[in-house]
C-alpha cells in the first residue's frame, strides 16, 4: 500500500460514518490527510501529490486504521486525539480542558482589519474567554508593542492557556488571569478580544457529538446565547479606555444579537466565514446604547 490508498482508505472510511467536522476541517478528506499524516509523523503541509507513492509499511498501516477507528468510536474532534490544533499556521497544545481553537478573530487579527482601530497609544490588550490562549498568543505576535492577557473563568482552560504561552516564549508578554467575565481584568483596556458561549439553548440540544466533547461551559450561553454579551457590555465601557474597542464573536446569533441590542450598530467585520460572526465595536458605540 501507499500513501496515496491509505488516504483514500481512511477518506472513505470517515466519510462513511457521518461524522461532524468544524474543528479543523470541513469534510473528510481534509480530516484523513490531517489524521494520516500526523499518525505518520509527516509534516500536516506536506504535499500530497509528491508523497502519493510513498509506501507504507504494515505497522504504519495498523496505526493509521487505529486512530481513524478511534476518531469514528469516540466521535472526539481530531485535535483531542491529535493534541495539537492549528491556528493562522500557529501550534497550539489543545486537549478537552478546553474547546478546540477555531476563532475567527485569528482572522482579522493576521490580515490586518482590526490595526485601524488601534493607534501607536495601544498597549494594553484583553483576550476574554481565551480558553488554550491561541488568541492571546496571536494577538502578541502581532503587535509587538502591547501587554496581552487572557482571561477565563475555567481553571482548566487556564492550564491549557499557559502550556501555549510558554510553548511559544510568551511568558513575558502575556499575564493569564481567572475572571469571571469582566469581573478580575478592570483594564482599562485599548482593545477586548471576546469569542464568549454564544450557543443558544435550541443549537447546544442539537449539537453533534463532535462539539458536546468540548466543556459546555465555552459553548451555552443561555436561551438567546446572549447571556454573557449582556453581561460583557454592560460592564465593558468602565473597563475600556476613551479611544477603547471591542471585537466580539457571536457564530450563527446575529439575529439574537440584534434582537437583544436593537439599538447597536456594530461595524461588522468580514471573514471567511462571512459578514455576520464577528462585530466591531468601539467605547462610544457601546456608551451611546446605554444612553
Amino acid at each position: 500500500m501507499n500513501l496515496n490508498e491509505l488516504l483514500a482508505q481512511a477518506e472513505a472510511r470517515l466519510d462513511a460514518a457521518n461524522l461532524a467536522y468544524g474543528h479543523g476541517t470541513t469534510n473528510a478528506h481534509d480530516e484523513a490527510a490531517w489524521l494520516v499524516l500526523w499518525r505518520l509523523g509527516l509534516p500536516l503541509d506536506a504535499d500530497l501529490d509528491a508523497l502519493a507513492e510513498r509506501a507504507v509499511t504494515d505497522d504504519e498501516s495498523r496505526a493509521v486504521n487505529e486512530l481513524i477507528e478511534r476518531r469514528i468510536n469516540t466521535r472526539e474532534p481530531a485535535a483531542y486525539l491529535t493534541g495539537e490544533a492549528w491556528l493562522q499556521g500557529v501550534p497550539f497544545h489543545v486537549d478537552r480542558r478546553t474547546i478546540v481553537p477555531r476563532s475567527f478573530i485569528a482572522e482579522l487579527i493576521a490580515d490586518g482589519s482590526i490595526d485601524p482601530w488601534l493607534s501607536d497609544a495601544t498597549r494594553d490588550v484583553l483576550d476574554l474567554c481565551t480558553g488554550n490562549g491561541s488568541l492571546a498568543v496571536l494577538a502578541a505576535m502581532a503587535w509587538p508593542e502591547v501587554r496581552v492577557t487572557g482571561a477565563d473563568l475555567s481553571a482548566d482552560a487556564l492550564a491549557v492557556a499557559r502550556i501555549n504561552v510558554d510553548r511559544h516564549g510568551l511568558q513575558d508578554r502575556i499575564a493569564l488571569v481567572p475572571s469571571d467575565g469582566l469581573a478580575a481584568c478592570p483594564g482599562p483596556w485599548d482593545l477586548i478580544l471576546c469569542n464568549p458561549p454564544y450557543v443558544n439553548a435550541q443549537s447546544m440540544a442539537a449539537l453533534p457529538a463532535e462539539y458536546r466533547a468540548e466543556p459546555e461551559l465555552a459553548l451555552a450561553g443561555g436561551d438567546d446565547g446572549m447571556d454573557f454579551v449582556r453581561a460583557l457590555l454592560r460592564d465593558a465601557p468602565r473597563c475600556l479606555r476613551a479611544q477603547g474597542v471591542l471585537v466580539l464573536e457571536i457564530g450563527n446569533e446575529r439575529s439574537f444579537f440584534e434582537a437583544a441590542f436593537p439599538q447597536l450598530n456594530p461595524v461588522w467585520m468580514s471573514t471567511s466565514a462571512g459578514d455576520d460572526q464577528v462585530l466591531l465595536l468601539t467605547r462610544e458605540m457601546i456608551m451611546g446604547d446605554a444612553r
